[in-house]
């Protein structure tokens, strides 16, 4: 009676070995990630992703975030969840039109890291009902600095007149 039933053993080893897969799986997507960003005393350099975007690592009130990059907002903007989960107070109410059509959100502010040393703190972002996991960094932010695309890669200067 000591010994454990073959079925359990054998479901208990391919659990092991879906773990496995499955945190290789993440370690190789976290090190694709790190692989497409880099930056130097001179420039920050963001390669485009799979998904065909730029993604920016940074934090928005010391959260770690994967931000992406719209040239085409206005504004920078997350989701409510998002906003919810960081206990930002909402203010004033907005409408701006996305890809969707036009949506009425609120706004909050919150202090952005990006990572390659861009801060701006208490940044006013605009909170969609319905944005989806990934938070848009938006001209408001992006306007600040230089960009130059090329080949796959966008290519990040801050701009000295800000």
């Amino acid at each position: 009676m000591n010994e454990l039933p073959r079925t359990l053993k054998i479901a208990t080893v391919w659990l092991l070995v879906g773990l496995a897969i499955f945190l290789a799986f993440n370690a190789l997507v976290a090190r694709q990630q790190r692989a497409r960003f880099s930056f130097n005393a001179d420039a920050i350099e963001l390669q485009r992703a799979a998904d065909g975007h730029y993604h920016w690592p940074g934090t928005l009130n010391g959260r770690a975030l994967d931000f992406l990059v719209d040239t085409g907002a206005t504004r920078s903007a997350i989701s409510a969840e998002l906003a919810h989960q960081l206990a930002l107070e909402t203010f004033g109410s907005v409408q701006t039109h996305t890809a969707g059509g036009l949506v009425r959100g609120r706004l909050a502010r919150a202090d952005l890291v990006l990572e390659g040393g861009v801060r701006v703190e208490r940044l006013e972002l605009v909170v969609l009902p319905a944005l989806g996991d990934k938070p848009l960094l938006g001209m408001d932010v992006l306007g600040r600095l230089r960009l130059q695309q090329q080949s796959g890669v966008l290519r990040i200067q801050a701009n000295p007149a800000h």
